[in-house]
């Protein structure tokens, strides 16, 4: 670990830190035009297996926000091609699963061997960690086996996620083996990233919030729950966070995660004692607010601080990631006004920006 006394790490261990650390999810994306630039030049999938270029934009949008901590720069569904589930990206559609799976064997088809050909994602994590020298966190990450299992099956984004509640529901057998081989390989694959230097791990379950608890409970929760544990032997705390996913939190609290994601729709008070302050959460601004008025926006996270009451274990982040068409200058100047606040001021008084106007871009208040 290359930073386990910072803010952010501590925070995740739920111990006391003299400020809240922040940072947001997707925070190297399409908003920022130093990515957009980068973009141009290269697809997504190549600029996640060169590890010089991941660094790179994960590096530049963690010093230009000014954020507590750095995501690496990866998707989600690169597991599923050492898997043997290829895919590729559509214009305006996302991921497409060239051969979505449907059939027994194909679950049985899978492979769990072929971990360390994701080395790539190791090697920027390495170069991040080096670059930052301990001055900051870097988190690694991996999706959830409810979700990953959602794509392979769909073969991309879905509504009612059909075929993958059929398979749970219909084939159990089938199902219980394809979740047990991505807990092996995302197992794998995210403590490899904590040996090349990663502090923290971040489990993505985007879609989780389509379930029942009661689907969540016998379907997903025994799996996750084995996930985490496996990553918690290599020391790193590790982040749980799914969306929509407000009914679920009291099981998903079964976890044993070290810090709950929580969406925006859930007041932050109430998610955390759902919770019943088992753990440190991380949350929950609705990404939309990045496009309001700085008043709107500055008076919501000033609400969600309040909510935390100082309470030891918040990271303040976003309810899911970073929209493409935010304006930047608002993201960095939350991370500013997060990281300037102080509870034992008046509202409006803890810093000269903090009422009706925006601070200025590039200023900095001493």
């Amino acid at each position: 670990m290359s930073a386990p006394n910072s803010l952010f790490v501590r925070a995740c261990k739920s111990l006391p830190t003299e400020r809240t650390p922040v940072w947001f999810m997707r925070q190297a994306g399409r908003y920022m035009p130093e990515y957009r630039a980068v973009r141009k030049q290269h697809s997504l999938i190549e600029i996640c297996k060169k590890p010089e270029l991941a660094a790179d934009v994960t590096i530049t949008a963690a010093e230009f926000l000014g954020v507590d901590a750095a995501i690496i720069f990866a998707d989600l569904l690169l597991p599923l091609e050492v898997m043997g589930v290829p895919f590729h990206f559509s214009a305006g559609e996302g991921p497409v699963i060239e051969k979505p799976l449907r059939a027994p064997e194909d679950i049985s088809q899978l492979r769990t061997d072929r971990s360390a050909e994701l080395g790539y994602v190791s090697e920027a994590v390495s170069l991040v960690a080096k670059h930052f020298a301990g001055k900051i966190p870097v988190i690694g990450f991996c999706g959830a086996p409810f979700t990953l299992a959602s794509y392979m099956i769909e073969g991309g984004g879905s509504r009612h996620y059909l075929h993958t509640k059929k398979m749970m529901y219909d084939s159990p057998a089938q199902w219980e083996e394809l979740m047990r081989k991505l807990v092996d390989v995302t197992a794998e694959y995210s403590s490899a990233q904590v040996r090349a230097g990663a502090d923290v791990i971040q489990i993505f379950d985007s879609w989780v919030g389509c379930l029942s608890v009661e689907d969540y409970r016998q379907y997903v929760l025994p799996h996750v729950t084995t996930l985490v544990g496996r990553l918690q032997k290599t020391g790193a705390p590790v982040i749980y966070f799914g969306t929509g996913s407000a009914t679920l939190l009291p099981s998903m609290n079964e976890t044993g995660a070290d810090v709950i994601g929580l969406d925006w729709r859930i007041p932050l008070d109430q998610g955390w004692s759902d919770l019943e302050y088992r753990c440190a959460v991380q949350g929950n601004l609705d990404p939309v607010l990045l496009f309001a008025n700085w008043k709107e926006l500055n008076t919501r996270a000033e609400t969600i601080l309040r909510l935390a009451a100082g309470r030891p274990g918040h990271i303040f982040n976003l309810g899911h990631g970073i929209l493409p068409e935010t304006p930047v200058e608002n993201v960095k100047d939350l991370a500013r006004f997060i990281q300037e606040y102080s509870p034992s001021l008046p509202v409006g008084k803890h810093r000269p920006h903090a009422a009706a106007r925006k601070p200025k871009a590039g200023s900095r208040v001493p």
